[in-house]
């Protein structure tokens, strides 16, 4: 039998009818919401600053806080999560105003290995500044001699500010393994 293979001779699909419904295409990674460049992406950037430089500011003002190196630490990390978040949230505010995708695979590498060590160390610094916190308030009960609120208060705003850096880490890691 002398029969003409699909393989051979590929044959296109006929049109849909128009009782069939066509899907929509797809959304791509690069098209999400809280990717760089995007309205929520520049909403995590923006809280991820205002937490960080508000634990920063907190803890900061407090005159004790360099007498820990726990503290001192915590002042560090939240100091490098604002300028790296403020900075991204800048590139973010050009990326929306002149309609840009920053979807390049060494843009999305700078930022994905930037927001991995700027959260990792943000949440190790407030991980240690919270077990210095409770040696002091609960086991030492030395309270009344130190800054316990502001030190309470620096290192809560230090975790909402890594709560606000994970996504943006894991958008950026993600939309890099997707390639």
């Amino acid at each position: 039998m002398n029969v003409s293979h699909a393989s051979v001779h590929p044959v296109e699909d006929p049109p849909p009818a128009a009782t069939e419904v066509v899907n929509p295409p797809r959304v791509r990674m690069d098209d999400m919401e809280g990717m760089p460049g995007t309205l929520l992406g520049l909403a995590l950037r923006f809280f991820q600053f205002l937490f960080a430089a508000a634990s920063l500011s907190v803890m900061a003002t407090t005159s004790d806080f360099p007498s820990v190196t726990a503290f001192c630490y915590l002042v560090a990390a939240t100091g490098l999560q604002s300028l790296w978040s403020l900075t991204l949230a800048m590139v973010d505010v050009y990326a929306i105003m002149v309609k840009r995708s920053l979807q390049n695979r060494r843009l999305v590498s700078l930022f994905a290995i930037g927001d991995g060590v700027t959260s990792t160390l943000t949440f190790a610094a407030a991980c240690a500044s919270a077990g210095i916190t409770v040696l002091i308030d609960n086991d030492l009960n030395s309270c009344g001699q130190n800054h316990c609120v502001q030190f309470e208060t620096s290192t809560a705003l230090a975790f909402i500010s890594w709560f606000a850096a994970l996504p943006s880490f894991l958008f950026n890691f993600w939309s890099l393994a997707s390639r």
